[in-house]
């Protein structure tokens, strides 16, 4: 997979990592204030309980959450899909292993 890295469009300072030509670029300076809001939720509060580095790594994270503070619900594949990439943020070993067992196979 192609990567590069362009200038966000908003501030024109920072650069975002970019994987695909219909990406729109913004930093996470940029989107920080729409990520910013109130979840009345608690189960939704733990959800979105991840450390701020997870969020400034991955544009997808912050979609999520923008879309929940938008709409005010998810639907379960994005809430089973969110789950499962905060899982892999914070364990990447299993990932690693798992492409190894399937690799062997």
């Amino acid at each position: 997979m192609v990567q590069y890295k362009q200038r966000c469009v908003r501030c024109k300072k920072n650069m975002v990592l970019m994987t695909s030509r219909s990406q729109f670029p913004l930093c996470y300076e940029c989107e920080k204030a729409e990520l910013q809001g109130e979840i009345d939720d608690p189960e939704m509060k733990k959800m979105f309980d991840i450390p701020e580095e997870f969020y400034k790594n991955t544009p997808f994270l912050r979609s999520i959450k923008k879309n929940y503070l938008k709409f005010g619900n998810l639907s379960a594949k994005q809430i089973e899909v969110f789950k499962k990439v905060v899982e892999e943020l914070r364990n990447p070993k299993n990932k690693e292993e798992e492409k190894e067992k399937k690799e062997k196979v």
